[in-house]
């Protein structure tokens, strides 16, 4: 099914480096904000659509709820753990939906999002 949607993609900056300083507690750090993220979420009507290690794609029926999210995302993600530079890219667009995934241009893609991510800012 073809549908408007908007689509944030989240990565934490610099996730491969710190990994490799400490990978048991970056990834402990990167899931508790993760986890923190939550109610936001569904305060604001977005549905993750995946998680890849340091990053999500997550789905809004509205870009002002997309960006009042994002907004809020960046709040939380500092009052959690101030150490973890989060990046995080918004497109509005056609996506096709199917078994809960989404497809198309609107950056869905990890590669879609990576190039989200680095006009947003590395």
């Amino acid at each position: 099914m073809r549908k408007l949607a908007a689509v944030l993609c989240i990565d934490v900056a610099g996730y491969s480096k710190l990994m490799g300083r400490d990978e048991a507690g970056t990834l402990a750090r990167v899931k508790s904000v993760f986890a923190a993220f939550a109610p936001a979420l569904a305060s604001h009507h977005g549905r993750v659509v995946k998680l890849m290690g340091d990053g999500a794609l997550i789905e809004f029926p509205s870009a002002v709820d997309a960006t009042a999210c994002a907004i809020a995302l960046q709040d939380l993600a500092g009052a959690t753990d101030p150490t973890l530079r989060f990046r995080m890219g918004l497109n509005l667009g056609d996506v096709i939906a199917e078994d809960g995934d989404l497809f198309g241009e609107v950056s869905t893609s990890r590669q879609g999002c990576k190039r989200l991510l680095r006009r947003a800012g590395s």
